[in-house]
């Protein structure tokens, strides 16, 4: 570790990039809060010599805290209640799950789905709405390995009960709340994955992965849903590549892809730094990977239950514009019936999934474009954040959770400390009109116009983030992560692998000239 020293300009402030980069120094805004213990860090101090508390376990356990303060929020949903018959029962009576704001995905679909009662993902199906015009057979509705991820726990639940009712002193619940612990552990130690794969990518900016680990978003969004899954997936996949290993990162997007779709996006940045850096093979390699491990995990179960595995797909087809949509939002306050109309049920809104595709495949060929035309070739992250957030604002579906996608996009790309907490908080409380927006003012609810304004709110932030990323690669000078370069390497950015010794004398492709690096900083340690 080396210390960080010299005379600055200012109070405590180096005159270059110090060795690992100092957030109190940096950060405005984490300057003014380290005064709660003692002000920012002094201009002679030591870094990196705790034997223990590192910065890697700093941030673990800040992401801990923040897990169990997530699973607490969703504690009052796993209440217990008396049933009619004289046992016990979920207590979700009088909107409680919208009242207490802690409702989860996982609970009702643990009995929608079958998997109290065995039913194996895609083979078996149910019927909805039955006795009703509007009857239809169901499937799981997800991913195959999310499909798979839920039955297993099913099952670790059952076992799990088993052996309580063998040894009576071990905790036991109703088979649904003990289902929600299993998976929700399985959840937190995947965020975990998470933060340690951001602190892995940012050697000289350790400190940045706290921003991932005490996210407001977390603590509302861990456990309502399975999407830390794919996350894990995607970062491990980023930090697989930039360790050199295409054929490891894109068999990491696959199997994150199986999991939620969102990881193959990456693909697309990936292969357009690729050959902006000339890099053709790295891309190609990353790509093909990906794609053949998506298929090979979805083949067996594409083929031995069609129907069943189709369903994730039909069901994205036939769904309107959700709440959280720009659509509906316009559609709710201007009267506007929207581009197909009225929709008979399970009409699937042709129009509405034409336009959203072709807004997609245009903010995909204007990060084309971005990537060509920057002055150097753009950080892999930045067109990664780009492609998830444009994903999100066009799409006629922006369910909660899926802003965790963005977290450590955002993180990466974008390492503002001020900005990305505030953009997160606001994120995160949409949350509170959105579960009195599902109460109804009926049940003394909120109207949609709150909800709906605070989408509105959330959008202009993540735009705000886009233009702001647009900036950086646009002039990269004002990129704080530039700023600092591995030392004894010619990489200007952390995400991307080093081209071969062969190679590394040629010049990096550049446009409309070059900015100078930074100080080349030591490689620190976790």
């Amino acid at each position: 570790m080396h210390a960080v020293t010299g005379a600055g300009r200012g109070a405590g402030r180096p005159p270059a990039p110090p060795a690992r980069v100092v957030p109190t120094w940096t950060e405005p805004f984490v300057a003014t809060a380290s005064r709660i213990v003692g002000g920012p860090l002094g201009r002679h101090a030591l870094i990196g010599r705790s034997a223990f508390w590192t910065p890697l376990r700093a941030v673990l356990l800040l992401a801990v805290v923040v897990l169990a303060l997530g699973w607490l929020g969703k504690a009052p949903c796993l209440q217990q209640g008396p049933s009619s018959d004289g046992g016990l029962m979920l207590d979700w009576r009088n909107g409680r799950q919208y009242v207490a704001m802690c409702y989860s995905d996982t609970v009702p679909l643990y009995g929608v789905e079958g998997l109290d009662s065995g039913s194996v993902p895609y083979r078996d199906s149910w019927v909805e709405n039955g006795g009703t015009p509007s009857e239809q057979v169901r499937y799981m509705e997800y991913p195959v390995l999310t499909g798979y991820f839920q039955y297993a726990n099913a099952r670790l639940a059952d076992a799990w009960l088993w052996l309580a009712r063998q040894l009576p002193t071990l905790p036991t619940a109703l088979p649904v709340v003990v289902y929600f612990n299993i998976s929700a552990a399985w959840l937190a130690m995947a965020w975990l994955v998470v933060v340690w794969g951001v602190r892995m990518l940012r050697p000289s900016r350790p400190w940045d992965a706290a921003l991932v680990a005490v996210s407001p978003l977390v603590v509302v969004h861990a456990f309502t849903n399975f999407d830390t899954l794919a996350v894990a997936c995607a970062t491990l996949g980023l930090l697989a590549l930039a360790r050199r290993n295409p054929g490891l990162a894109g068999v990491l997007l696959g199997i994150g892809g199986a999991f939620k779709a969102y990881p193959l996006l990456l693909l697309l940045p990936i292969v357009l730094v690729a050959f902006r850096r000339r890099d053709a093979a790295t891309g190609i390699t990353t790509a093909v990977a990906a794609v053949v491990t998506w298929a090979m995990i979805n083949a067996p179960i594409a083929v031995t239950f069609t129907r069943g595995w189709w369903e994730f797909f039909r069901l994205n087809q036939t769904r309107p514009a959700d709440p959280d949509s720009l659509y509906f939002v316009v559609s709710y306050f201007t009267g506007w019936p929207g581009f197909d109309g009225q929709l008979a049920s399970g009409q699937p809104p042709t129009v509405l999934n034409t336009v959203s595709a072709v807004l997609f495949v245009l903010c995909c060929a204007g990060l084309a474009v971005l990537a060509w035309r920057a002055p150097q070739p753009p950080r892999l992250a930045s067109l990664a954040f780009l492609v998830v957030a444009a994903f999100l604002l066009v799409n006629k579906v922006w369910s909660p959770q899926y802003s965790l996608w963005l977290v450590p996009l955002a993180v990466l790309a974008l390492p503002r400390w001020r900005l990305l907490l505030a953009w997160m908080l606001v994120d995160a409380l949409v949350w509170v009109p959105r579960m009195f927006y599902y109460l109804t003012p009926a049940s003394k609810g909120l109207p949609p116009d709150w909800f709906l304004g605070a989408v509105v709110l959330r959008d202009a932030m993540v735009v705000l983030l886009c233009v702001l990323v647009v900036r950086s690669v646009l002039r990269p000078e004002t990129d704080p992560v530039r700023a600092v370069r591995l030392r004894g390497t010619d990489r200007d950015d952390p995400d991307w692998p080093p081209l071969p010794r062969s190679r590394r004398s040629e010049p990096s492709p550049a446009r409309n000239g070059s900015v100078s690096p930074g100080t080349d900083p030591a490689r620190n340690g976790a």
